[in-house]
Order: C-alpha cells, then sequence, then structure tokens
C-alpha cells in the first residue's frame, strides 16, 4: 500500500477511535452512576461486607475509563502530528523498509499499540493494525514487551485487588455524596451475603413492586374506559320515549295503522280537525238536544 493512501487510512480509523472512546466513556459513567446508587443503599442498611466487596467494580470501571481517557488523548496527537507520519523520503515504500518513529510520535505510537488488544474497542485494533504496518513489526513486538510505553498505561492495565485504602476512601466518598451512614456492619450482613441473590437489584425491585402495581392499576382504569368509550350503547339505554307502537292485529279493518303523536290534534289546522260524529242511540229522554235547543230551552226558563 502507499505510504501517503496508508497514512490516509490511520487518520480516519483514528478520528473513529476517538469517536468510539468517548461513546465508551459515557456508557461506562452513566454505569458507574447507577453503581454508586447501590453502594450507597447498602451502606445506608449496614451491609458494609457486601459494599467493600462489590465497590472493587466501581474502581476498575474508574481505572478503565482513565485509560479510554489516555487513549483518547494519543489519537488526538497523532492526529494533530500527522505530518510526521509521512516519509521522509520515497526509499521507505513498503514495511520492510519501515521509517524510523519519530520521537515525537513514539510513546503514542508504542502505547496505543500495547493497550489497543487489551481493549474491547474494535476501531483501536484496526488503528494498532495500521500502526504496525506503518512502522513494522520490530516495533510492534518491542512495544508489547512494554518497551517506550507510558508508564500510566502499564499500571491501569494491570490487573491487581484494590487497596484496603482505596476501598475505604471510595466508600467514604460514596457515603459523604448521598449523606448515608458509613459505620460497622449489622450482625446479619454476613447472613444476607452468603445467600445466592441478586444483591441490591433484587431489593430494588421490591421496592418498586408497589409502584409499579398501582401504575399497572392506573393503565387497565384507563383502559376500561377507552373500552367504554369505544362500546356501542344498547337499545334500551338512556330515556325511553313515551310512544308505543303496537303492532297491527291481523285484521281487514286496521290494514295500515296512521301513526298520532299527543299533541298533534292542537297543531293541526281546523280544517283538518275532525268533528266527531253524531251519536245515533236515543237517551232515556228521547233524542240528546243540540246546543241551540239548549239555549231556547234556558231562555224559557228565565222569563
Amino acid at each position: 500500500m502507499p505510504a501517503t493512501s496508508l497514512v490516509n487510512k490511520l487518520k480516519v480509523q483514528l478520528k473513529l477511535s476517538i469517536s468510539r472512546l468517548r461513546m465508551v466513556q459515557q456508557k461506562d459513567s452513566a454505569k458507574v452512576k447507577q453503581q454508586r446508587r447501590e453502594m450507597a443503599q447498602l451502606l445506608e442498611q449496614g451491609k458494609l461486607q457486601s459494599a467493600r466487596i462489590r465497590v472493587e467494580n466501581i474502581i476498575r470501571s474508574d481505572i478503565t475509563t482513565e485509560l479510554h481517557e489516555v487513549l483518547e488523548l494519543y489519537c488526538e496527537l497523532l492526529i494533530a502530528r500527522a505530518q510526521l507520519l509521512d516519509p521522509p523520503s520515497s526509499s521507505y515504500s513498503s514495511p520492510a523498509n519501515a521509517p524510523p518513529l519519530d520521537s515525537a510520535l513514539e510513546e503514542a505510537v508504542r502505547s496505543l499499540i500495547y493497550a489497543a488488544p487489551r481493549t474491547d474497542v474494535k476501531e483501536l485494533h484496526t488503528t494498532r493494525a495500521l500502526l504496525v504496518e506503518k512502522f513494522g513489526k520490530d516495533v510492534a513486538l518491542a512495544a508489547m514487551e512494554g518497551e517506550g510505553v507510558a508508564e500510566r498505561v502499564l499500571n491501569k492495565l494491570k490487573v491487581d485487588t484494590p487497596k484496603p485504602e482505596l476501598v475505604d476512601a471510595y466508600l467514604t466518598e460514596i457515603a459523604r455524596f448521598y449523606g448515608v451512614p458509613y459505620g460497622e456492619p449489622k450482625p446479619s450482613d454476613d447472613d444476607d451475603d452468603d445467600e445466592p441473590s441478586g444483591g441490591i437489584a433484587e431489593e430494588a425491585d421490591k421496592e418498586l413492586e408497589p409502584a409499579l402495581e398501582a401504575e399497572l392499576g392506573a393503565n387497565k382504569k384507563e383502559e376500561e374506559q377507552e373500552e367504554l368509550v369505544k362500546a356501542t350503547p344498547p337499545k334500551k339505554f338512556g330515556p325511553q320515549s313515551p310512544l308505543r307502537i303496537t303492532p297491527p292485529s291481523p285484521s281487514v279493518d286496521n290494514i295500515a295503522p296512521k301513526l298520532k303523536l299527543p299533541g298533534a290534534e292542537a297543531k293541526a289546522k281546523p280544517s283538518e280537525v275532525k268533528k266527531p260524529a253524531a251519536k245515533k242511540d236515543n237517551g232515556p229522554g228521547g233524542k240528546i238536544p243540540d246546543v241551540d235547543e239548549l239555549a231556547k230551552r234556558f231562555a224559557q226558563l228565565k222569563r
């Protein structure tokens, strides 16, 4: 691969590595915050022995985050000094004739070659492969032995048990930040830690159960109300009309019955209102007199 093309590809991978390292740092920081809250709950419950063991995960996460910050700075340094990555002459055109490693880049290059395989950042793995191709296998082998690697990178990659002083310092700081006591463990602390359980995660779930049940009950009530709104009301639901229609009986005299509404006669025109037919039956005194005849009788009685 031409030297210029290799350098351009290396710069692209360095930028990708920086972006990935920043994302990993943000994710780890959010995780550590959650772990610190869990440690505070353990300290508040007096489970000191359990807190001293689990706080080691927080210490290791902080060390890894600091390592990622250092590697990010080295990547930025190589990008800023990219002009030093170009070979001084065209004689260095292959890995067999690799250019000498500039002293201004030596610590960054060797530290990246040494630390990249010990991280989970794939972009750093690709960057390391390009650096090895650029400066040769001899530089890579020396870097893997720790030659020219920054001391702080070597220390952060060591797998050691945290010192008791460091553990106490972490627990003291967590207790001070969350305002919880940091004292002697309770007598039941050892028994609780020996039980194979999910620890603080299960306790947090138990505390959240009432809230979750209340939320589920509210959601269920809302769903029932929505179903009632969407449902079609029954035919007999609500106020009933005073009008009743009786189906006609099977008679030839009532083939097409007419529907009469209450008060319809009052609204009808005088010409449309039918007068009731006079009865043909005779009463006990004979024929029933009409209005004019009754008026004549009243006039005679007044005389």
